[in-house]
């Protein structure tokens, strides 16, 4: 007799056999399968184009591929709660191995090819996985060696591809299935259980509980070792059953999916969007810019550098416009800015003798009298009836071929990272919705997220249902009242079950009230009854990473988020990074901010042939672009509250291959600031 724990609504019917109450309610999350099926089976699910071979499947067919490679597992031996390492990126495919996995009760262990293989190896090891499902031959042929030889395997699963196509040795007495192997065994003993009731009789039946873990989510790891963290069933299907507000996706909604898909954004947004009968297509980096115009997404979701990618693009077509298309663009586009600026404080609801006003920011709790709110909402509507007709004829004349080129015509969501306010205002100028969310892998990952009926630029909206945020003092941990910065923390069913084999980690960031500590300082707007700040109430808004923060000399707190922001304006930096103080517990006690950047090499040529060298220049001395770089450094930051000194300008950028990017895009600044200690050193010198 073995034990068979199945999904209590998926797999209702076995559980019904085995003598155990089935569900009619979702509680796990591959639940979701089989009323996406009732509800939707033959429209499509996912498209996926650009993986041999181009993959597209209904509802229908990716719940039947689900239970097939869920049945497939069990039949190989995968008992309930062991951990499965899927270190694969985003496709149709991945989807089917995620669910097929928790569908069986064990557990998934996730991660990208993008990770090095030292890390993949740590992440296999320390979560205790017992086999490995992988993307396609060459990711194996590239981590096989590493892998054999410090982890034991019990079996390897292809995503995509063939073992023909194997280059590394397998180890003797490794089994290695394809994707279709998987997906054949399972279906084979799934018809023998469904037609035979004496093969039932051979399993103990139980119902995978909402509180048991469902994956093991990887830190990014910025500050030291990534740790992993526990999401259980219920943690996803909070957001699973809450997103809607935040988008309201309808049956038929197309959505382009770019994100890793092992990342808990993606991966929830994913969850979501598939119980409102949307159709997801998947892209990549290369091919986003051609499927954006192809698809006309309805929705996109991102992180803020795709987001900068995107604006980026479009600045650069304007600026190689002729020079009068290039002066009337950029002329409409800071009239359309300065429009919307305007039109945030003039959002009015009228209501008897009260004027309700708009989405101004602040932390000021003083309220607004009356006859102050109606001069500013008389002021502002007198304004912007003077631009609205520029603003329109900017929509005509310009906006509406950006909309063409890249779709997204209800919203993009933005999340996983802090979005530049420029980037911000200029998809709001030109009409694009970009709905500016936050959250942590510890969160599941959504806590708080504009919508679309109240969409305050600069915050990251409110906090979403059955979750609460609050802002504690830095030192004493006392709650802080709206309008003071402080350290945020989460508290709803979507905060994590604790980090793998790390409770003195788990005891730092969630309390015993359940309250976890983000580590990240914000603060939340005051309530105005009146004036420009009516509708921001209880918006929550971020400053930065209290471990990023930088102590200077005089005792000065400098959040380098802000800086670095103004200054990736500068089409001639490609990264920066900020500095002050080292990351080995000492500080550097400098009077001053410094910087290490490492410049666009193009865009810097290009500059200087236009400036300070002759036009024949093919190269640029580290005179002449650091002196380059500090002009831009003033221009773009001249509005911070801190300014940066002296700069260290370095050719190797930040990359994942050499570890000083983590998988999703950030900056390791421990790591940076180490490798580059001697250089820092004599820098403030």
């Amino acid at each position: 007799m073995q034990i068979r724990r199945c999904s209590p609504f998926l797999e209702s019917v076995f559980l019904s056999s085995g003598g155990v109450a089935a569900s009619h309610e979702w509680k796990t999350v591959p639940d979701i399968w089989r009323s996406s099926a009732e509800k939707f089976g033959d429209r499509v699910a996912v498209v996926d184009p650009y993986h041999d071979p181009p993959s597209t499947m209904t509802y229908k067919q990716l719940e039947q591929d689900i239970l097939d490679f869920s049945e497939g597992l069990r039949v190989i031996g995968v008992k309930p709660a062991e951990k499965l390492a899927l270190f694969a990126d985003n496709s149709c495919r991945w989807l089917v191995a995620d669910q097929g996995i928790m569908a069986t009760g064990a557990i998934n262990v996730v991660r990208g090819s993008r990770s090095s293989d030292e890390e993949l190896l740590q992440i296999y090891s320390h979560s205790d996985s017992v086999a490995l499902v992988v993307d396609n031959p060459e990711l194996f042929n590239r981590i096989a060696e590493t892998l054999s030889s410090q982890a034991a395997m019990r079996f390897v699963i292809l995503v995509w591809g063939d073992k023909s196509c194997f280059t590394t040795e397998v180890p003797e007495g490794l089994p290695v299935y394809s994707y279709k192997d998987m997906i054949d065994l399972g279906h084979e003993s799934r018809m023998r259980l469904l037609d035979s009731h004496d093969a039932r009789q051979h399993y103990i039946y139980e119902a995978i509980s909402s509180d048991d873990v469902a994956t093991i989510l990887y830190t990014s790891g910025t500050t030291g070792n990534p740790k992993g963290v526990m999401l259980t069933h219920k943690n996803l299907l909070h957001q699973i059953n809450n997103l809607w507000d935040i988008v309201p996706a309808k049956p038929g909604d197309r959505f382009l999916s770019i994100l890793p898909t092992w990342h808990a954004y993606e991966r929830a947004s994913e969850y979501f969007i598939f119980t409102n009968g949307v159709e997801q297509l998947y892209t990549t980096v290369k091919h986003l810019k051609e499927d954006l115009r192809r698809y006309q997404p309805n929705y996109l979701v991102s992180v803020p550098v795709i987001l900068e990618t995107l604006y980026n693009g479009i600045q650069k077509q304007i600026s190689t416009s002729s020079t009068a298309r290039k002066l009337v663009a950029l002329l409409l586009i800071n009239i359309s800015l300065a429009y919307m600026d305007i039109k945030r404080i003039y959002e009015v609801r009228t209501s008897g003798l009260s004027i309700f006003m708009g989405k101004f920011l602040t932390k000021c709790q003083k309220q607004c009298s009356f006859p102050v709110a109606a001069f500013d909402w008389l002021w502002a509507r007198t304004v912007s009836l003077i631009l609205w007709p520029l603003h329109m004829l900017a929509k005509q004349l310009v906006y509406n071929k950006i909309h063409t080129a890249i779709g997204i015509s209800k919203a993009a969501i933005s999340g996983g990272g802090s979005l530049p306010s420029h980037v911000d205002r200029f998809f709001e100028a030109i009409g694009v919705k970009v709905q500016n969310g936050y959250g942590l892998t510890e969160s599941s990952p959504v806590a708080a997220c504009r919508i679309c009926s109240c969409n305050v630029l600069g915050s990251v909206g409110h906090p979403i249902r059955r979750t609460e945020i609050r802002v504690v003092d830095f030192e004493t941990g006392d709650v802080l009242p709206p309008g003071s910065k402080g350290i945020v923390e989460i508290k709803g069913p979507q905060v994590m079950k604790g980090y793998y084999k790390n409770e003195s980690a788990t005891k730092q960031v969630l309390n015993e009230g359940g309250w976890l500590n983000t580590g990240d300082i914000g603060w939340i707007a005051p309530s105005h009854s009146v004036g420009q700040s009516h509708r921001c109430s209880g918006m929550v808004v971020l400053e930065g990473r209290a471990k990023d923060t930088i102590v200077l000399s005089t005792g000065e707190n400098v959040e380098p988020s802000e800086l670095e922001e103004a200054a990736m304006r500068s089409t001639l930096i490609q990264q920066i990074v900020v500095i002050g103080q080292y990351y080995d517990n000492h500080l550097q006690d400098q009077r001053r901010l410094g910087a290490i950047i490492v410049p666009n090499k193009d865009e810097i040529l290009a500059a200087a042939k236009m400036s300070i060298i002759g036009a024949d220049t093919s190269e640029l001395s580290k005179e002449n672009m650091t002196a380059l770089l500090n002009e831009e450094l003033r221009k773009w930051t001249s509005q911070c509250s801190f300014h940066i000194g002296p700069i260290l300008v370095i050719d190797e950028p930040f990359t994942i291959a050499n570890g000083l990017v983590t998988p999703t895009m950030k900056i390791r600044r421990d790591k940076v600031v180490t490798q580059y200690k001697l250089q820092i050193e004599n820098l403030f010198q």
